[in-house]
Order: structure tokens, then C-alpha cells, then sequence
């Protein structure tokens, strides 16, 4: 496996020029090199794409870019507490030894001397084809991995390659495809594994000699992530520089897949809607107090479908008080759920199906309100979601623990007073609850009385056309009138909620460790506790970036844990 370096220097003898001619000349090569020096630093760095996006084919349904510098994966390891280390620690090791030390290979001493900064892995989709070979369940084969490992130091690379480790119960064979040299392993117990250099700058490793071949293919044909619709316009909006990880996730194919599952199928409804969308990308980067990530979605190039550049939200935030433990914004309701209901419509994986939503509001209400012609149709403008804890007074019985505040601009403030109003006389009709009229800092609000005497919720309206409803603890008075220490203005806040991109049409904020410490939350993901427990806060914001893309900023605060040691040294067993 030939891997020449090549060196190429020129001298040539010139006139002598003037000192004029050599003084400006200089002024223009310091001038020029600086522009070139910006360029390549804040444009070119930033805006390339991830290593092997011109070689993973274009239906890889998943990649990932990790970095190969010790420091940042140092830094990473020393986030959270020793519960969440060690569970880090573990998988790291796990890593580690399937795909180096269980083939005799040390990172530090075989592999870091000539690999690049980055090196990227990829999951091939599986053969979606009718006739497609499967496992005996009717599954079509296991997805193909791709790894991509840049070569920086060619030399280096070409003593480690031409000397591969012994096999174990196996045999190195090599073949030519398309005039490229590929060795694979063959026989072995476990995985067999198949290499090829591209370009003399590129190691291919595959888990399958058809990937490899695909890959190849994808190089040559120039089908690659590179050439996929909208990915080399979308993917500079999120680069930086040094970034820890950058991943890729290819909706359609994933799509298809889900829908090919035989357990829960996507309808042929929402698997059309998935296929106007083609990618989700994000920049993951480590910084001193956490994880932010910089994401990307954006639509199929040949869809029909477009985006509205709305993005109005960013002020329900000065409108809530400094306690909020949690809160969620968007800039137009009504539009979110449309297009909610469009991907959702019949999607057995949605979280909350619109069917389920438009029921309930009908069954609360004995058919008399629409949750879509009576609720939905008049909020058009910025809502926001939020939590605040209960602050009872000394002596005072606490029913409520917390408060749900629910706040939104309407859009037609006459239809949503009448809505409103044919709302209060269900709550009063139906479920025997007391309409109490009152007054708060002046402006009027309707209290909703139980039957037996506990305020339970309170709605009214705030300035600029702003509906609320409270749910639960009685909290009115911290925003109305508007709270001078607002959420926006906490440290907590502004150290998490990114500020960009700005202008945004949502953001969301959760304060974790005053929320864990004072409720129980429902289990969303195993070891939940032990991730919760070593975070702070989370935040993100949201923009519409275009007619044909969204942007996502995310923020994670995390605990700093003890300076972890170092990992066990890799116990490699010689071959004879």
C-alpha cells in the first residue's frame, strides 16, 4: 500500500528591484497574507465540511465527526459527577477496545502519529429493495459502518499500514476495485474488516467489503454527503473552529426506515410530509462551563414545501419572573401547530397526537369548543410555556406546589374574548366551579373557584394584547403588574440561553437543578437521574434561517467534576 510523499521546491533568480517596488510590495503581501490569514481562519475553517463528506455515500443515514485531540476528549471527561464520569470512562474503554486494542492497535502509539484532527464514522443504510437479502425475520441486513481517517503524516502512516497486526483465526486478503487497492480480513469469529487509501490522504475502513466498494463508488461518481441537496450550503452555517464532534442525519432514509419496521410503521401520510425534509446536522463544541451544540435543519431541494421567515419571539422572557424554573417560547402558535399537525396527523411515534388533543378539548368541553376554530385560531402571535414555584406566605396553606402560566398575544382579541368568555361559563356550568371577578394591580382577571373553595386557575390580560392563564399555585401577582426582576435579566438566564440566532422564533429554558431538587420528573431516557444530576441548566434558541432552513443553538451547563485520571492502559495481548 504505497503512500509516497512527494515535496516540491522552487527557486528561480530575479532582477533586483528598487527599494520603492520592494517597500510597496511588501505593504501588499502584509495586507494580502492578513485578508488570506482572516479567511482561512474565520471563513475556510469555519465553513469546511466534515472529513470524508467527499467519499461517505449520499444515503449514509447517520455520520458522525469526533475530534483525535487528547485534550478535548481530557475536557469532556471532566464534566458532571464521578457517577456520570465513570459511566463516560466506561463507554470510552468499551470504544477503545473494539476498535483498537481487540485488534492489537494502541491509539497513542499506532494511530496518533500520522491521523488528521478528525475522523469520521458513518452508518450505510441498509438495502431498502424488495428483493433485498435478510436476517430470516423479514429485516433487511444490518446497516454497513464507514470510518474515514484523514492522513496528515503519510509516511508515518505507510510503516503502521504496511505492517498490520496478526489476525486473529482469519486471513488478509487483497484485491483491486476500480483501481484501488483494498485489504480484508476474512474468517474471522467476530468482524471482518476491509481498508483502502484514497487519494494517498485517505484511510477507508468498513465493517463490509461492499461498503467499502460503495464507497469507492461515491468518491469517483461524486455522490457523496458533499453533493447531497443542501448540505454543503447548510453545513457552513453551523461549522467552528476546532469543533469537538459534527454530525448528519439523513431524514428521508430514515424515514424509510421507519416506515419498513414492522412494528410500528410510519402511514404513507407522514412518511410523504418526512420526505420534503432531507437533513439535521449540528457542531457540537466544549466549552469551560459545558456542551454547546449548533444545529441545522433544512428542507429536500425538489420539495415543494417552504418556511415562513416569522421570526418574532424573544420578549415573553421580560415578562416572567426571576424564579421561573422553566420556560418555553415560540413566535406564532397557531402556525406551530399547524405544522405539527401536518408531520403528526396518524404518526403512531408522535408525542401527543392531534387527534388525542382535538378530543380532549372537545370532551372537557361537551363539544361546545373547537380546540382549532374557537382556541387555536385567534393566537397568532408569541406564546410562552413556563413553570414558577409555589411562593407560599408563613401560615399560609399551600394547595399548589408550582404553577403552570400559559401566556399568548392574540392575534384577534375580540374572537378571543368571546372564546374566553364561552370557556368560563362551561367551567362554571359543567363542572360547578365559582367565576369570581377581580382586580390585580388594576387591570381586570377572572379567578376559577373549585367547588370546594381552593383558587384553582386565574386568566386576564396584560398589555399589548397578552392573554394568561394561571394553573395551580396562586402566582398572579408576580406578573402582574410586569415583574421588575425579570427571567431575562438572571444570570442562570443569559449564562445559558444562547443569544443567537437573533432574532429567534422560540427559545426554551430549564433551570435543572432547582427543578430536580424541588419535583419529581416523569423518566424519559434511562440513567435520567444520573444526567440530571450532573446538570445545571439547558437552553436553547431557535430562527427560521430561511425559506428552506431552521437554525438551533443549544446550551448545556454541566457540573464540574474532580480532574479525571487517566483511562486504564489498554492491555494488548502479543501475537505470536
Amino acid at each position: 500500500m504505497a503512500l509516497p510523499v512527494v515535496s516540491v521546491l522552487s527557486t528561480q533568480k530575479k532582477k533586483k528591484p528598487s527599494l520603492v517596488l520592494t517597500l510597496s510590495s511588501a505593504g501588499l503581501l502584509i495586507g494580502v497574507g492578513s485578508a488570506a490569514f482572516w479567511l482561512l481562519t474565520q471563513g475556510k475553517l469555519f465553513s469546511r465540511l466534515p472529513v470524508g463528506a467527499n467519499i461517505i455515500p449520499q444515503d449514509a443515514l447517520f455520520t458522525v465527526s469526533l475530534t483525535t485531540d487528547a485534550s478535548q476528549w481530557q475536557k469532556l471527561r471532566s464534566f458532571g459527577t464521578k457517577e456520570t464520569q465513570a459511566e463516560l470512562d466506561k463507554y470510552l474503554v468499551e470504544l477503545r477496545s473494539r476498535f483498537l486494542t481487540n485488534n492489537g492497535y494502541d491509539f497513542q502509539k499506532d494511530i496518533s502519529p500520522w491521523v488528521g484532527n478528525e475522523v469520521t464514522i458513518a452508518i450505510l443504510a441498509p438495502d431498502m429493495k424488495k428483493n433485498a437479502p435478510t436476517d430470516g425475520s423479514g429485516a433487511t441486513k444490518e446497516q454497513s459502518m464507514v470510518m474515514v481517517l484523514p492522513i496528515k503524516n503519510p509516511q508515518s502512516a505507510k510503516t503502521i499500514l504496511a505492517q498490520p497486526k496478526m489476525l486473529k483465526g482469519g486471513k488478509l486478503v487483497e484485491r483491486t476495485y476500480q483501481g484501488i487497492t483494498i485489504k480484508q480480513t476474512e474468517g474471522q469469529s467476530k468482524e471482518n474488516f476491509s481498508a483502502a487509501v484514497l487519494d494517498q490522504r485517505f484511510l477507508v475502513i468498513t465493517d463490509n467489503p461492499k461498503a467499502t466498494e460503495r464507497a469507492i463508488d461515491a468518491y469517483k461518481n461524486k455522490t457523496t454527503l458533499a453533493t447531497t441537496g443542501g448540505f454543503a450550503d447548510n453545513f457552513p452555517k453551523i461549522a467552528n473552529y476546532q469543533p469537538f464532534a459534527q454530525f448528519y442525519v439523513n431524514v428521508p432514509i430514515a424515514a424509510k426506515i421507519a416506515a419498513a419496521s414492522p412494528n410500528r410503521p410510519l402511514p404513507a401520510q407522514v412518511l410523504a410530509q418526512l420526505q420534503n425534509n432531507q437533513g439535521l446536522a449540528g457542531t457540537i463544541t466544549l466549552e469551560s462551563e459545558g456542551i454547546r451544540l449548533k444545529g441545522v435543519s433544512w428542507l429536500n431541494p425538489n420539495s415543494q414545501r417552504t418556511l415562513a421567515v416569522e421570526n418574532n419571539a424573544g420578549n415573553m422572557q421580560n415578562r416572567l419572573p426571576a424564579e421561573t424554573l422553566m420556560m418555553l417560547s415560540g413566535g406564532n402558535l397557531k402556525r406551530l401547530w399547524a405544522d405539527y399537525v401536518l408531520t403528526s396527523h396518524s404518526n403512531p411515534v408522535s408525542p401527543i397526537p392531534p387527534e388525542a388533543l382535538r378530543s380532549g378539548v372537545k370532551s372537557l368541553t361537551n363539544n361546545e369548543l373547537d380546540l382549532d376554530r374557537d382556541l387555536l385560531s385567534w393566537m397568532g402571535g408569541e406564546f410562552s410555556v413556563s413553570v414558577m414555584p409555589s411562593i407560599a406566605k408563613e401560615g399560609y396553606k399551600e394547595d399548589f406546589r408550582a404553577a403552570f402560566v400559559f401566556m399568548v398575544q392574540a392575534s384577534d382579541r375580540a374572537y378571543a374574548e368571546a372564546s374566553i368568555k364561552r370557556l368560563d361559563d362551561i367551567i362554571k356550568n359543567q363542572y360547578q366551579f365559582q367565576i369570581q371577578q377581580n382586580t390585580i394591580a388594576g387591570k381586570p382577571a377572572v379567578n376559577w373557584i373549585a367547588p370546594y373553595g381552593t383558587l384553582t386557575a386565574t386568566h386576564g390580560w396584560l398589555d399589548n394584547d397578552v392573554a394568561f392563564l394561571i394553573m395551580g399555585a396562586p402566582v398572579t401577582n408576580k406578573i402582574v403588574p410586569k415583574p421588575n426582576n425579570t427571567l431575562a435579566s438572571t444570570f442562570p438566564f443569559q449564562k445559558t440561553v444562547p443569544s443567537d440566532p437573533n432574532p429567534t422564533n422560540g427559545q426554551f429554558f430549564l433551570d435543572v437543578e432547582r427543578t430536580v431538587k424541588n419535583f419529581p420528573l416523569p423518566t424519559l431516557f434511562p440513567n435520567q437521574e444520573t444526567v440530571l444530576e450532573a446538570t445545571r441548566s439547558i437552553g436553547i434558541t431557535s430562527a427560521v434561517s430561511d425559506s428552506r432552513s431552521n437554525r438551533y443553538d443549544i446550551f448545556l451547563e454541566l457540573k464540574k467534576g474532580d480532574k479525571p485520571a487517566p483511562l486504564p492502559t489498554p492491555t494488548i495481548t502479543p501475537t505470536p
